[in-house]
């Protein structure tokens, strides 16, 4: 879900019948989600540009608004599972995932940064947190920081695999979080290569990794079946924006049924070795489960 300051939803328009939520809406959304059956949402901040800055410093806002979103949401669904993101990509004011330094992203500079990104969700009440940004080493730096803040219980969500995908772009439109520059292929991973998927893997489980998340999902469904065998960890799909916006696109010229294709899409990255599956067509598909 996306979240903003301003209570007011702000449509998206690549993405038909989905918005950035305030706070109060956010709750009220996932109130419904978790009525339905739905167990778990995943937060995504749209920061306002003012508070951008190289370093992310938002990020660590104990004030900040994903930080009050998971106060929020923790006070009125305690049962709720709720996943934040780890990544400087919504609070910087460069748009990449890690600090640009002399026009390159540093992997080291990023790691502090990262952990300290998570040590605030944790304490906002996050159960599960959820590194993006494919920095090396960041499961480590992460899993060391909870611990020693005492939050040995806070679970570490991995996008252990995740490529540089043409797929994200309305993910990207709703967050206004593109690079401002370059692109991200050099820290995300090549869409030609399966090889380095397996390093990947045993690189994030041997740092305390909880989960492993495959990105994007369907057309890396080959990729999450090799995960699938390459761990004993849950496996965790991501059905990105793109994915989902071809879905409601096609549906709304007449050109496919799309509770039917919805449905298909997320069987379809279970048959191939989800245990989890991140959707935004979460609430449609527990409706048309429920019916």
């Amino acid at each position: 879900m996306f979240v903003q300051e301003a209570e007011q939803e702000t449509p998206i328009s690549s993405m038909p019948g989905h918005a950035r939520l305030g706070v109060l809406g956010l709750v009220s959304a996932a109130k419904q989600a978790f009525d339905l059956g739905v167990p778990a949402v995943a937060l995504f901040p749209a920061v306002s540009e003012q508070l951008k800055d190289a370093r992310a410093k938002e990020s660590t806002n104990p004030d900040g608004l994903l930080q009050r979103a998971v106060q929020a949401l923790k006070k009125a669904l305690p049962e709720l599972v709720v996943i934040t993101d780890v990544a400087l990509d919504p609070y910087s004011s460069d748009g990449h995932d890690g600090v640009l330094v002399d026009g390159r992203i540093d992997n080291d500079e990023s790691l502090p940064i990262l952990a300290a990104m998570a040590v605030a969700q944790a304490q906002a009440g996050a159960d599960v947190v959820a590194p993006s940004d494919m920095m090396d080493g960041r499961v480590a730096a992460i899993r060391s920081a909870l611990d020693d803040g005492g939050h040995q219980d806070v679970l570490i969500c991995s996008y252990c695999t995740k490529y540089a995908s043409s797929f994200y772009g309305p993910f990207r439109e709703a967050l206004d979080s593109a690079p401002r520059g370059g692109d991200k292929k050099t820290y995300q991973m090549d869409p030609a290569n399966t090889r380095e998927l397996f390093r990947e893997v045993a690189l994030d489980e041997s740092e305390g990794a909880d989960w492993i998340m495959v990105k994007p999902g369907l057309p890396y469904s080959d990729v999450l079946t090799r995960v699938r065998e390459a761990t004993p960890l849950p496996v965790a799909s991501y059905h990105v924006s793109g994915e989902y916006s071809m879905l409601k696109a096609a549906s709304e010229k007449g050109w496919m049924d799309y509770d039917a294709a919805l449905l298909e899409s997320l069987l379809c990255l279970k048959r191939a070795g989800a245990d989890i599956i991140f959707t935004y067509g979460a609430v449609d598909a527990a409706r048309l489960l429920r019916s």
